[in-house]
């Protein structure tokens, strides 16, 4: 079977995180959403997207595809139904697209948000969707119980060292089975508890001494944890990424740094970010008030119905020592925050400044450092990454037309 995953009417709504990646290739749980695909359905996945970030993430087209939305949260129930699809049958949740088993020629439809015409099925499981940036965090924990279940079924975990003190081992010997730990992974003298979820500690990774994890919680392939570092559950670190100080129902997609003490809650941060050392996020309103979020989709706040939020930040933005960032605060990409007190709730892509003035950030800038970045886990900055930061760039100057 041929899986492409599309994007939806509700890409904007995951903006800055889909500025620069399909949203298939968002991270919730362990695993991103094309990961979990590919272990229902035993299957390789690609993206039908726009220009240009099809370019980087191009769709493997042929005669026979399996289209399925990116909003769409995978599950065993839903993976069953669409094995079970034939070709030119759609499989629907009322008048809402979950798939369409299809050739090649339908995508142009998709990507117009058009629905194509043909046999129809209606969908028998529970769904849930991902259709702004903060429904990752309300599903992030969930995600990284049922990710763990996917991916260590029939499989032995590295044995934990006798440095490692498991919390809970003492009443419940069977508790060490939530603990997973790849081959090649260092975790010595420090402290697991698994009670309230699982702990999943991906190939190569680092955990020092004195650093304290508590369930659920996903440290991806060749990330590290800082020593003494305190993670709560809920969060998910992707792959090469660095933690350090305080994290909390936080999701860091791949290859960026939080190494040292602050504190970073209730947040979802993007590839190839820097939050320098003693940067604080507030997640939690003085007055306990549902947090507002800047949407793409609406151009406006909008309230996230939460009272829990701190940080959405896109890639290739980085911040400064000491950095403060006010609960419900959307950075986009490729922009330099730092100076004393709290920037602005929204700071638009390609902004370099703070509370005291911010101004454009060049493209040309932003691109070599991308590269230098990038560089440094020897990840090539290509032609087709250059792309999309121009795309970004051009499409979001009408937000920094107020700095003028």
């Amino acid at each position: 079977m041929n899986v492409i995953i599309f994007d939806t009417k509700h890409v904007k709504g995951l903006h800055p995180l889909t500025f620069t990646r399909p949203m298939g290739a968002l991270r919730c749980g362990i695993l991103t959403t094309a990961e979990k695909w590919e272990h229902y359905l035993k299957a390789r996945v690609s993206y039908a997207c726009t220009a240009p970030i099809n370019e980087k993430y191009p769709a493997n087209l042929q005669k026979d595809n399996l289209f399925i939305a990116g909003d769409v949260v995978p599950t065993k129930e839903l993976a069953k139904e669409l094995c079970a699809l034939n070709a030119g049958e759609s499989l629907m949740k009322e008048d809402r697209l979950i798939a369409i088993r299809f050739n090649e020629e339908i995508v142009d439809l998709l990507m117009q948000n058009e629905t194509p015409k043909g046999a129809v099925i209606q969908t028998q499981s529970e769904l849930s969707f991902i259709e702004k940036t903060f429904h990752l965090l309300i599903h992030n924990k969930a995600e990284i119980k049922k990710d763990f279940e996917l991916i260590t079924a029939n499989r032995a975990s590295q044995s934990i060292s006798e440095t490692v003190t498991v919390v809970g081992a003492h009443k419940n010997p069977s508790i060490v089975n939530n603990i997973f730990i790849e081959e090649g992974a260092e975790v010595e003298y420090c402290y697991l508890n698994p009670q309230e979820g699982p702990i999943y500690i991906g190939k190569n990774a680092k955990v020092m001494e004195v650093s304290m994890l508590r369930g659920p919680v996903c440290i991806g392939e060749s990330s590290q944890v800082s020593m003494g570092a305190k993670i709560y559950g809920g969060t998910a670190a992707g792959p090469w990424s660095k933690l350090g100080g305080e994290v909390s129902n936080s999701i860091i997609i791949g290859y960026s740094n939080k190494v040292h003490d602050g504190y970073l809650g209730d947040s979802v941060i993007g590839e190839w970010c820097n939050l320098g050392a003693d940067t604080n996020t507030s997640n939690l309103k003085n007055d306990y008030s549902p947090v507002k979020l800047w949407d793409y989709a609406t151009e406006r706040f909008q309230l996230t119905g939460l009272q829990f939020c701190g940080l959405i930040m896109g890639d290739y933005s980085r911040c400064a020592i000491n950095t403060s960032f006010n609960s419900g605060t959307v950075v986009g990409i490729g922009s330099n925050i730092f100076g004393s007190g709290f920037p602005r709730n929204f700071v638009p892509s390609y902004i370099i400044g703070g509370p005291q003035g911010m101004k454009v950030n060049g493209l040309t800038a932003a691109q070599k450092i991308a590269g230098i970045a990038m560089e440094r886990r020897n990840i090539e900055f290509t032609e087709a990454d250059a792309k999309i930061m121009e795309h970004v760039f051009e499409s979001t100057k009408v937000y920094r037309n107020s700095l003028k």
